[in-house]
């Protein structure tokens, strides 16, 4: 049902790096690319991710209990890319690790304040 997700950002370059090198850890590659923002996925037919400064012009801001979950195979997976947002300069919001019976996730804030997770279900 979803077909992509959007997120704000203020610095569009700083991000750009930021996610880049992120989700290339799980084979997503820039589908679009445009003035006001970019946009991920691992192909056309599947949901994607972007980031975009705000059409009003003003400030992006985060909307609160506003999270992306981004799914992956594996718990090691999980672990390497949490490892890698916080290499990135992401801020911690719960280390990768169990929450709960049959789920693994690991959370964090991207340096605009977005809220994100990588998680799998087992």
């Amino acid at each position: 049902m979803i077909g992509y997700v959007t997120l704000g950002t203020t610095d569009l370059p700083r991000a750009a790096v930021f996610y880049d090198a992120l989700l290339a850890g799980i084979g997503a590659k820039r589908l679009w690319d445009s003035p006001r923002g970019i946009g991920w996925g691992t192909s056309p037919q599947q949901p994607s991710l972007a980031i975009m400064k705000p059409f009003d012009g003003k400030p992006a801001t985060v909307g609160n209990g506003v999270m992306v979950g981004l799914v992956v195979k594996t718990r090691e997976q999980v672990d390497q890319l949490y490892q890698k947002a916080m290499s990135l300069g992401a801020k911690d919001e719960g280390p990768a690790g169990p929450r709960g019976e049959g789920f693994y996730a690991g959370y964090f804030r991207d340096m605009d304040g977005n809220k994100l997770c990588f998680f799998c279900a087992s």
